[in-house]
């Protein structure tokens, strides 16, 4: 296989091939993958746009991800995105279980946070009913970390399609917080310990807001690490120390 690679990185893509000598689509992907570890940025995206051409959903999910990062490739959240709808529209009613899932879910994720801002000078206008759905389905039916955090989102700021609800929100928060999605530990975590319309449980806000701080990534994640810096110095002895011992059972549960 890796010989019959070698020889494809020499003259798949060269445009002077017939029909017959195309590699599939599995060994494309292969090629482009390879190609990108290595540094080829070039030769990636275009084994990777044969793949994808070729219905290819890892290759389309991979394109689009270097797009929309401008990774190796012109920076194009609409080739991105349209990259993202071909793979929803070629699998978004496939099982949860099959291996490609977690690309499609994310997919998902990735149509509805452009619906909710749009793409400016592009067909795509914001469209916040919905980048819900989208979220929606993703979190229920593909049971995404992702999308439900999202929603939570959606439903502790209220937008045009979705209401204010605090208690909605703390639901698809949690849901998303113990699979250990840290953003949604963060916020879930902050409207606990203040209390922000529902009962106050300020150990077992600082607990998901500790677990957030654990997971926290860098500068971008600046605003996590204050949440929790902010609620560690306002709570008290006890409720520092029962934090701890919610922190070991969950941990405990979640191993």
């Amino acid at each position: 296989m890796l010989l019959s690679l070698g020889c494809l990185s020499a003259h798949a893509f060269d445009g002077t091939k017939t029909p017959a000598d195309d590699p599939t689509p599995m060994q494309a992907f292969r090629q482009g993958t390879q190609a990108y570890k290595a540094g080829d940025l070039a030769g990636a995206s275009r084994a990777l746009e044969f793949a994808a051409g070729k219905g290819h959903a890892l290759a389309q999910w991979k394109l689009a991800r270097m797009y929309s990062e401008g990774d190796g490739v012109p920076h194009d959240d609409l080739k991105a995105f349209d990259y993202y709808q071909a793979i929803v529209d070629a699998h978004g009613e496939d099982s949860p279980d099959t291996p490609q899932a977690r690309f499609v879910s994310n997919a998902l994720v990735a149509l509805g946070s452009y619906y909710l801002t749009g793409i400016p000078n592009t067909r795509i206008r914001p469209d916040q009913k919905h980048a819900t759905e989208m979220f929606q389905y993703a979190a229920t039916y593909f049971g995404d970390s992702d999308a439900q955090y999202n929603l939570g989102r959606i439903y502790l700021d209220g937008n045009d399609s979705e209401q204010r609800d605090t208690v909605t929100a703390a639901r698809w928060l949690r849901l998303a917080a113990d699979k250990g999605q840290h953003q949604a530990q963060a916020v879930l975590g902050h409207i606990l310990f203040t209390g922000d319309d529902m009962p106050r449980q300020g150990a077992r806000g600082l607990m998901y807001l500790t677990l957030a701080r654990d997971g926290a990534n860098g500068d971008r994640d600046q605003w996590i690490v204050d949440l929790y810096r902010e609620a560690f110095a306002k709570a008290t002895p006890e409720e520092r120390d029962m934090c701890l011992t919610y922190l070991a059972q969950f941990l405990k549960e979640h191993s």
